[in-house]
C-alpha cells in the first residue's frame, strides 16, 4: 500500500491570471461589508471577455526512455532555485534530479537510504527555502533534508510524528515554507485540529499562521488509517506576503486571512453532484489497480478495500494555488462518468481527482474567468508566469513540462 505521504502529494498546482482591459462594469457579482471582511458573492459568469482570457504554450519537456538521467518512475513534487534549476523529486526512485532551465541534467541527488541527504519510502514533497536552501519531508527517516545550492546535504532537521501527521506543504517563491499538522493516534482529541505553521530553516514553526477543525478524509484514532474519498477536508494555499486562503471544499466559499486577520470571504455557485455506487466502483477499482502495479500483495489490496470509504457528493474544488498579480486559482474536481472506456482503464486517481479547468480569480476575489491545463497534464509549481508539472503520455511514462502563461496575445510579464 502506498505510504501516507503519496497518499496526500498529488493534489496538483496551477495557472493563473489577470484582468487587463476587462471593465469593472461588466462583472455581475457583489461586494458587501461585514464589520471590515469584504463579501464577494459572484456569478458564473467571469471579467475576462470572450477570447481574452490568459492561455498556456509548452516551452520545455524533460524526459527520454533512452537515459536514465532523464527518467521518471513516479514524480512528487518540483521546485525551481533563483537560477531557475529545476529541482524534480522522484518518489519512486527516492531521488532528486537537477536540470539546468533549458532542461540538461546537471546533477542527482538523494538516492534511497537512511544516510545523510539520502531519502526514505514515499518522499515526495520537496520546497525551496531561503538562499535555495532545499528541504525536502521525509517521514519514513522522520526528518527534514536540507541541501545547499550546490546540492550537498547540509544535515537534517528531526520531524516528529508523534506532534501531528504534515497533511499538506507550501512553498512561495520568497522562499517561505509552510506546513499543516493533524493530531494523530489514541491521544488526540475527540474534535482534532488542525493548524498551519511557517518553518525555520532548521524546521521548527516560526509562526503560527491559522488553525482550523481537521478534515475527514483521514482517521487516524482506530488501529489502523481509514480512507474517505471527497470526505469535507480543509484546502488552502499561501502567498508571498504570508496571505493564507482556506477553504472547506465542500462549499464553494473560500476566505483569505492576512496577519491571522479574515479580511475577504467568496464565493461562486456550484451544483452539488452526488457520488454514485458506479462512481465508488470505479474509484475503488482504479485506487486498488495502482496500488496493484506498484507491487503490493493481494493481502495489501484486500485490506485496501476494506479502509476506504466515500463521501456522498463530489467536492466544490479540488486545489488551490496562488498566481500571478495576486490572482487565486481553484480547480474543478474531474466528473469521470465523461471519461472513455479506455480513459477509464488507465486512471491515475492522484492525477486525475483534479480536472484540467481550474477558475481563476483576481485580488479582490472577483472571478475573472477559466484557465484549461493541457489533456494528461498535472501542474506542481506557479512561479511567476511559468508552471511546472507532469504530462503523461499514452503509456503512462511521464515528463517533467515547463509552460508559460500568455495573455491577450502577449506573453505574461
Amino acid at each position: 500500500m502506498k505510504s501516507l505521504a503519496n497518499w496526500t502529494v498529488m493534489g496538483s498546482i496551477v495557472v493563473a491570471a489577470g484582468c487587463a482591459g476587462a471593465a469593472a462594469s461588466e462583472w455581475e457579482g457583489s461586494v458587501t461589508d461585514s464589520a471590515g471582511v469584504s463579501i464577494v458573492a459572484n456569478t458564473d459568469r467571469g471579467l475576462w471577455p470572450e477570447g481574452d482570457g490568459w492561455t498556456l504554450v509548452e516551452e520545455l519537456k524533460i524526459g527520454s526512455l533512452d537515459d536514465e538521467n532523464y527518467q521518471f518512475g513516479q514524480i512528487g513534487f518540483i521546485a525551481v532555485g533563483s537560477d531557475e534549476a529545476i529541482y524534480v523529486l522522484d518518489a519512486q526512485a527516492q531521488l532528486i534530479q537537477v536540470y539546468d532551465r533549458d532542461g540538461s541534467h546537471l546533477r542527482s541527488m538523494g538516492g534511497p537510504g537512511s544516510g545523510p541527504g539520502e531519502l526514505g519510502l514515499g518522499t515526495s514533497f520537496i520546497l525551496m527555502g531561503p538562499g535555495d536552501t532545499l528541504m525536502v519531508p521525509d517521514l519514513q527517516n522522520r526528518r527534514i533534508n536540507l541541501y545547499d545550492a550546490g546540492g550537498e546535504s547540509i544535515g537534517s532537521a528531526p520531524l516528529d510524528l508523534a506532534k501531528g501527521i504534515p497533511m499538506a506543504w507550501r512553498g512561495t517563491s520568497s522562499g517561505t515554507v509552510a506546513r499543516q499538522s493533524r493530531p494523530i493516534g489514541p491521544d488526540a482529541p475527540a474534535e482534532p485540529t488542525d493548524v498551519i505553521e511557517a518553518l525555520n530553516m532548521d524546521g521548527s514553526p516560526r509562526d503560527t499562521l491559522m488553525q482550523f477543525a481537521s478534515g475527514g478524509t483521514f482517521n487516524f484514532s482506530g488501529g489502523s488509517p481509514e480512507l474517505k474519498i471527497f470526505a469535507a477536508e480543509p484546502i488552502w494555499t499561501i502567498n508571498d506576503a504570508q496571505a493564507v486562503f482556506y477553504g472547506v471544499n465542500d462549499d464553494y466559499r473560500i476566505s483569505k486571512y492576512s496577519g491571522g486577520d479574515l479580511t475577504h470571504i467568496f464565493s461562486k455557485p456550484f451544483a452539488r453532484r452526488p457520488v454514485t455506487d458506479g462512481d465508488q466502483e470505479l474509484l475503488l477499482d482504479a485506487i486498488v489497480g495502482m496500488t496493484r502495479n506498484a507491487g503490493a500483495p493481494p493481502a495489501q489490496l484486500q485490506g485496501l478495500r476494506q479502509i476506504i470509504q466515500f463521501g456522498e457528493t463530489f467536492p466544490a474544488f479540488a486545489n488551490l494555488q496562488v498566481g500571478p498579480e495576486g490572482s487565486l486559482w481553484v480547480q474543478h474536481v474531474r466528473d469521470f462518468t465523461t471519461l472513455s472506456a479506455a480513459e477509464r482503464e488507465n486512471i491515475n486517481f492522484f492525477e486525475d481527482a483534479g480536472a484540467d479547468d481550474w477558475d481563476v480569480f483576481d485580488a479582490d476575489g472577483r472571478f475573472l474567468g477559466v484557465v484549461t491545463m493541457p489533456d494528461r497534464f498535472a501542474p506542481r509549481l506557479l512561479a511567476g508566469n511559468l508552471v511546472y508539472g507532469v504530462w503523461r503520455d499514452d503509456l503512462d511514462v511521464q515528463y517533467v513540462v515547463r509552460l508559460r502563461i500568455v495573455m491577450g496575445g502577449g506573453i505574461a510579464d
